[in-house]
């Protein structure tokens, strides 16, 4: 009995997927069932194993990305975030702010969780952070359950798509080499770049979109149920006169705002790419830490942060280079002005590096020591699951199932649309059982250069910006969606013993139903998430 390529593929795809679902380590998961189904379909006659001659080279190409650097600078800036208490002051600070109105604590959550968002990036700390902050707050206050938990759940999801994300990061580097398979076989050899910035960029107003539909659903909530959305008395909200309230307000944003500005701004303006931009955000973030441990003895680290912002000004208007026959007397000058200040903001990192190795957490570990070792952990298991991923995507093409693939979503009524909608609707439903991870290394690269050579209309073809922000809030959606999603487990695992699992699927499901309206928007309008980048890089 001669088995097809077609057969190999399929078996090979529903035996990862069957291991994966039985728990079994994705990485080896993937790697190992590429690796049996190669040596069968070679035992077969229908597999050439000299295709894996091509994998070292893979890897190769994998650990020498500068885009995937960025990966755990980005999970460093997070945690390092997280172990510094940022989240804490900033949900407190913002409880008081909007607390006195009708539904002002969902308010606040969602306003800290688009901050979290933009500074980390991370979900389920995010999730589970607001969850011990904020849900026994939000209970003792009277709020409605449901309501409560919807809030935290979705306002802690927005790290999936509000950049800088790691979700944007991984899908940004698989849409570039999709992009550029798409356009070669397309006969376009020259083709423009498609970068994480450009992602980044694309999925900036998306994701500000998302926190506006949040904050309305509330707000209606809030005003066609106000007893289940009370205000907060002023006299328990400890509230200052304005101007003492102001200055405290202030000071709890600046450090935040200043490092997503650093590290955001500096991307969108094409200032910094998202690699250097995340080594700035994890120097910042050092430093944000050594000044939250100790803010009266941090002149040092202050002193850096005002040295650093001086610096990148005089790089900008001097040129600094010390390699040359003649240089300016003003550039000399320039030059000796940045050795000092460089020589202010090692000291300032230095401080903030020592206070985090001397203050311990609960475990006696150090701040340092115990983010340096959650950073390894989970870069860690990124790169693994990224090499056992190439494997796997390696001998599915071995077995021709990119062009099975091709052949199926090129003839299926409908064209393009019902490409798409079967493609987001695959990756909807394994977002219930797999992590974003495994779904952007194993169907990305198969689909995505597919989806990329379909028309979207006579002599246009799909923009990969618009189709890795719809990717990026579907992924965000299935998050969501009960009964598997991720961040629903997150929240019940530090949830109050009142709180049932029913009170969380009913409260995501209004936030589940704003997902989808935006993703309807996108689809009819994907200038929402084409025109910043058309704008600011001129594509």
């Amino acid at each position: 009995m001669e088995i097809s390529n077609g057969v190999m593929v399929v078996l090979m795809f529903l035996t990862a997927v069957g291991l994966l679902l039985l728990g079994y380590p994705v990485a080896f998961t993937l790697a190992g069932t590429a690796l049996i189904f190669a040596f069968l379909g070679s035992l077969l006659g229908v597999f050439d194993l000299s295709i894996l001659t091509a994998f070292p080279q893979r890897i190769f190409t994998i650990m020498s990305s500068e885009v995937l650097v960025a990966v755990p600078l980005f999970v460093f800036m997070g945690m390092m975030l997280e172990r510094s208490k940022v989240a804490e002051e900033l949900l407190d600070n913002m409880g008081r702010a909007f607390g006195a109105m009708p539904g002002g604590l969902a308010f606040s959550v969602t306003v800290v969780g688009a901050l979290l968002a933009a500074s980390t990036g991370i979900v389920g700390a995010t999730v589970v952070t607001m969850g011990l902050l904020s849900l026994p707050t939000m209970i003792r206050r009277g709020y409605n359950i449901p309501f409560s938990c919807g809030t935290i759940c979705a306002s802690g999801t927005l790290g999936q798509i509000i950049p800088p994300s790691i979700v944007l990061v991984l899908l940004g580097d698989q849409l570039s080499t999709a992009y550029q398979n798409a356009q070669f076989k397309m006969g376009n050899f020259a083709p423009d770049t498609v970068s994480v910035n450009d992602l980044f960029a694309g999925a900036l107003l998306p994701g500000l979109m998302l926190v506006g539909m949040y904050l309305v659903y509330q707000a209606f909530f809030a005003l066609t149920r106000p007893q289940e959305a009370p205000p907060v008395p002023r006299d328990e909200l400890g509230i200052m006169d304005r101007k003492a309230f102001l200055k405290m307000l202030m000071r709890t944003l600046f450090a935040p705002l200043v490092l997503i500005v650093a590290v955001l701004g500096s991307i969108l303006a094409g200032l910094a790419s998202p690699t250097e931009a995340a080594a700035v955000g994890a120097v910042g973030a050092i430093m944000l830490a050594g000044y939250k441990i100790d803010p009266k003895r941090a002149h040092w680290i202050l002193a850096a942060g005002a040295a650093f912002f001086v610096l990148f000004l005089i790089t900008h208007f001097f040129d600094l280079r010390m390699q040359r026959d003649v240089i300016p007397l003003k550039d000399k000058v320039a030059i000796g002005v940045a050795l000092v200040l460089s020589a202010v903001v090692a000291i300032g990192i230095l401080t903030a590096i020592r206070r985090t190795m001397q203050v311990a957490d609960e475990n006696g570990v150090s701040v340092l020591g115990s983010v340096g070792r959650s950073t390894v952990q989970i870069s860690s298991m990124v790169f693994i699951i990224l090499v056992g991923a190439s494997m796997f995507s390696l001998v599915f093409r071995g077995f021709e199932g990119d062009i099975y693939i091709e052949e199926f979503l090129h003839n299926l009524p409908g064209g393009t649309i019902a490409a798409l909608a079967l493609v987001m609707t695959v990756m909807f439903i394994m977002g219930f059982f797999l992590d974003f991870l495994e779904i952007i290394f194993i169907v990305v690269p198969i689909v995505a250069p597919i989806l990329l050579m379909m028309e979207v209309a006579p002599g246009e073809t799909m923009s990969p910006v618009w189709l890795g922000v719809m990717m990026g809030i579907n992924l965000q959606t299935s998050f969501l969606t009960p009964p598997f999603g991720f961040a629903l487990f997150y929240l019940r695992g530090v949830a109050p013993p009142q709180v049932r699992t029913a009170h969380i699927y009913r409260g995501v499901i209004p936030f589940v139903a704003i997902q989808v309206l935006a993703l309807v928007i996108l689809w009819f309008w994907p200038q929402v998430a084409t025109w910043l980048p058309s704008v600011l890089y001129e594509k």
